[in-house]
């Protein structure tokens, strides 16, 4: 099956033919259209075909549920795919902080790498139990993962506690009034950062929002979080072109005291 997603109004007719096109392909059984993005109502239907509530899939030999009908996010984000292989190659004996972990797919790489432990954090426990169930189908022991599904803006305490920590994960929604709203927010979260880091701990920061550019995340960093220094910009999937990758997925590595 396939979904695809669109982030501004497009011609009905241009859909058409695109729906068109996916269904003569032989490997599309079914297909889900959703509308999204900041400030528009998510929509979807399904253009043809059955769409299954749930169904498990395999990204680089691990797997993960997705659920093709769930709102506007269907429990994997594909263009972040060079993201978790970054951190499953880099995660060997870290302790990993994964907050805004959602359905926790940083922490299913996180432990396939090697990881010491992993610290999960997110407001949805409804996402944190779907972290568990991709664990588990991935069959990864829970002795070394924990889930809390706490505000972050309240855990710092607690996460201190649990800590320091060698590699800090970092991808927070771009824009949800009520939870977080990136331009209000994201220092507020950058600042706290080095309480929580190891001697020499990496963090890798995420966003995606088209309004911002990387420099958005970067100038955060560096005023809020000046110990550590970007290292690098991840690339982006080559299936996931962008016509100005300012405004595509930014995923950065900052390192302390690079």
């Amino acid at each position: 099956m396939a979904v695809v997603r669109l982030y501004e109004a497009v011609d009905e007719a241009w859909l058409e033919g695109l729906c068109l096109a996916l269904k003569a392909l032989p490997a599309i059984d079914a297909l889900v259209v959703q509308e999204r993005g900041r400030g528009r109502e998510a929509r979807q239907r399904i253009a043809w075909g059955q769409v299954p509530d749930q169904l498990a899939v395999t990204e680089a030999g691990l797997k993960f549920w997705v659920r093709p009908l769930q709102n506007q996010n269907s429990g994997l984000f594909l263009d972040m795919r060079e993201g978790r292989r970054w951190v499953r190659e880099h995660a060997e004996d870290a302790r990993v902080l994964n907050l805004f972990a959602y359905s926790c797919a940083f922490s299913v790489a996180a432990v396939a790498g090697g990881a010491r432990s992993v610290v999960n954090l997110d407001m949805s426990r409804a996402a944190l139990a779907q972290g568990r169930d991709n664990h588990r189908l991935n069959g990864q022991g829970e002795a070394e993962v924990r889930f809390l599904g706490h505000d972050l803006m309240k855990s710092w305490g607690k996460l201190r506690k649990l800590g320091p920590y060698d590699l800090i994960l970092v991808d927070p929604p771009s824009f949800q009034p009520g939870s977080f709203v990136a331009e209000q927010d994201y220092r507020k979260v950058v600042r706290r950062l080095p309480d929580l880091a190891s001697a020499g701990a990496r963090i890798l920061a995420c966003h995606n929002d088209p309004l911002h550019g990387s420099e958005f995340v970067r100038q955060l960093m560096a005023e809020a979080c000046p110990q550590f220094g970007l290292r690098e910009r991840l690339p982006n999937p080559d299936d996931f072109p962008e016509r100005d990758p300012e405004r595509g997925l930014k995923v950065m590595l900052f390192e302390q005291g690079a």
